[in-house]
């Protein structure tokens, strides 16, 4: 690591950034592309922007059949681990660390970067990485706490099929057993670095940590370049956007050329097809919805175990015409698919913070969500609309309130992807970090 001085003119972390200071970050993420997952992808973006500011970011992620997509100055290393729910934390873990600890023989690591709660690993394993290699920034993705209550809420709402998701099973019996490695990330890390607001007070709450916790908040970001609003006037463009519309029978032709007044409304929903994503609450909702808006569609994409329950769910609800359950695809063809929506409905009962609804604003997309934090955090009614968690009424109320209202959402979608690109990009995120890891290693 190459280090400077500060002259004047700059605080120290930022005249050292300036004066070339570039570290070797190590981060132990179990997911990495081609696993797309939340985590996964939050770790892809934020490491290529990391090595864009000149750092050396090595990722110790999982082995995967598929291949690795590769970014400038972004290394990747595989190790094995337990196919089994839950356990495979604890498996990858010790794996990860035994990496960590040839990784660091061979090129010093700066600081290590955990995305909790994907890796477990020991209070002890945590003190010997700070003795021994460098300090470890814990970043706090939901709990495993969270996402049993999560379940637990969902349930209540009669958002059942539970029992048929291994891992959903395993979360619901053995969550109290590995937060006790979360425990362990905590107290033991040289800083946390959570989510959101609520996700740091969701483990004030269950955690207990010492008085002497270090807590940072940074929110996700989203990559505004590939979620970003539809161009009309590009000609290969707007005949995609016309074939998919169309392919979802949501084409009239106010919709065909791009104007928030149309009769066929296209609503969009986004998520791994498991209880607590509440997708068995939006279709409840769907009756009412057709009731005002007899033309809107609804797409949900995402895999999972409940594909059939839910395509039986709409056909009892008198609604299956009126929606299609895609599997999931491509990053460019989901982004097609947020910017060519006319709304984007998420109803998840838990979220560390959620990265669908900010794809959903960056493509220029209003989104109607749970009244609920940390989703407040990022939508309220100047970008959306937001109904109680698990009630399909005010569902409902708040998707018709914005189809009702296509001027007011013209507004809605310009503010949104204005949001994002104030607050939440991975250029902001990078340079969060970026503070965090160089405040450490200077002490």
């Amino acid at each position: 690591m190459k280090r400077a001085v500060s002259e004047s003119g700059f605080n120290d972390i930022q005249m050292q950034v300036l004066c070339g200071v570039l570290m070797h970050i190590a981060m132990v993420s179990g997911e990495y592309p081609p696993r797309w997952g939340g985590i996964g992808s939050v770790v892809y973006h934020l490491a290529g922007h990391l090595a864009q500011r000149g750092h050396d970011v090595t990722i110790i992620t999982r082995t995967h059949k598929q291949r690795t997509p590769q970014q400038p100055g972004v290394s990747v290393l595989h190790v094995p681990w337990l196919k089994a729910p839950m356990a495979f934390t604890r498996s990858y873990g010790k794996h990860a660390l035994t990496e960590l600890r040839r990784l660091h023989k061979v090129k010093e690591v700066d600081v290590v970067h955990t995305l909790l709660p994907l890796v477990s690993w020991t209070a002890k394993e945590y003190l010997w990485v700070e003795e021994n290699i460098a300090p470890v920034v814990s970043a706090l993705n939901g709990s495993w706490i969270g996402e049993r209550e999560g379940m637990k809420l969902a349930a209540q709402h009669k958002e059942s099929a539970t029992w048929k998701n291994p891992n959903d099973l395993a979360i619901l019996l053995t969550g109290g057993h590995y937060s006790k490695y979360e425990q362990a990330g905590i107290e033991h890390s040289s800083v946390s670095v959570a989510i959101s607001e609520s996700t740091r007070k969701e483990f004030e709450a269950w955690y207990n940590p010492p008085e002497n916790w270090h807590c940072e908040t940074v929110l996700y970001g989203v990559d505004h370049n590939v979620f970003r609003p539809m161009n009309h006037d590009h000609e290969e463009e707007q005949l995609a956007y016309e074939a998919l519309r169309k392919s979802y029978d949501a084409a009239d032709e106010a919709a065909l050329h791009g104007s928030p007044d149309t009769k066929t409304p296209l609503l969009l929903a986004v998520g791994r097809l498991v209880a607590r994503k509440g997708h068995r609450t939006l279709l409840r909702s769907m009756p009412r919805i057709l009731e005002h808006h007899p033309g809107a569609r609804l797409v949900i994409v995402g895999r999972g175990h409940m594909r059939a329950t839910l395509l039986r769910q709409a056909k009892r609800l008198g609604v299956a015409h009126a929606v299609h359950i895609m599997p999931g695809m491509s990053f460019d063809a989901l982004a097609l698919h947020f910017r060519s929506a006319d709304l984007v409905v998420y109803p998840s009962y838990y979220e560390g913070q959620g990265l669908i609804p900010l794809e959903a604003l960056a493509s220029g997309t209003p989104v109607v969500t749970v009244n609920q934090p940390p989703l407040t955090e990022m939508i309220d009614e100047e970008v959306g609309g937001l109904f109680a968690c698990g009630d399909p009424e005010d569902l409902a109320r708040a998707v018709v309130r914005c189809l009702d209202r296509p001027e007011e959402r013209t507004e809605q979608m310009q503010k949104g992807r204005q949001r994002v690109l104030e607050r939440f990009t991975y250029e902001h995120n990078a340079e969060a970090y970026e503070n965090i890891y160089l405040s450490l290693i200077d002490e």
